[in-house]
């Protein structure tokens, strides 16, 4: 990817859904996420909410690019890869119910409980707490262990049906998805 004032790709998402904007061979000059719709960076200044992108621009372009334009004024500095903090999945028995952006009431509760039983019956692992169903949530597959960011609203299906079997890219196929998880034999 590359902005009108500098080179940059994105490195793999963290647990939070976080994606690293790198510079050059590893100087990360911040991350950029996701949450309700709306795209936000962090770098060395604090956090700035961008909003949504416009019509037809990917949002993590924006955002990234964002980023890019403020490293070339000067406004924030890089960070080497090497230093980054590596934030890792808790232990199974440590994952928070909600995402810690959520408010805890008792309908993002009530969601949460919900979305958990469908994981579980989707054989999906979460690896963060729940963010809410248009956010990315940060999950493990149980079928080929691959972990990576999943939106909830997409993995639980639609009037009444399953989701699509296909879970992921190298996944372990459609149709071994479908002899594997009970929900698709009804």
């Amino acid at each position: 990817m590359t902005s009108t004032t500098l080179a940059y790709r994105l490195g793999a998402p963290d647990v939070e859904c976080h994606y690293p904007v790198i510079i050059g061979e590893s100087q990360v000059i911040g991350a950029i996420f996701r949450w309700h719709r709306d795209w936000l960076a962090q770098d060395s200044t604090g956090e700035h909410n961008l909003g949504r992108p416009p019509k037809g621009t990917p949002g993590a372009e924006m955002a990234a690019a964002y980023l890019a334009g403020e490293y070339a004024a000067g406004r924030i500095t890089a960070t080497p890869l090497a230093e980054m903090p590596v934030k890792q999945p808790p232990a199974a028995d440590e994952v928070p119910l909600l995402h810690p952006r959520l408010p805890d009431t008792d309908r993002n509760r009530e969601g949460a409980e919900k979305a958990l039983a469908g994981l579980a019956m989707h054989l999906w692992t979460p690896l963060a707490g729940f963010p809410g169903s248009d956010n990315p949530w940060y999950l493990r597959c149980d079928l080929c262990q691959w972990a990576g960011p999943r939106y909830w609203s997409h993995l639980r299906g639609r009037n009444g049906q399953p989701p699509s079997a296909h879970r992921h890219d190298g996944c372990i196929g459609e149709d071994k998805v479908r002899e594997l998880i009970t929900a698709y034999q009804k």
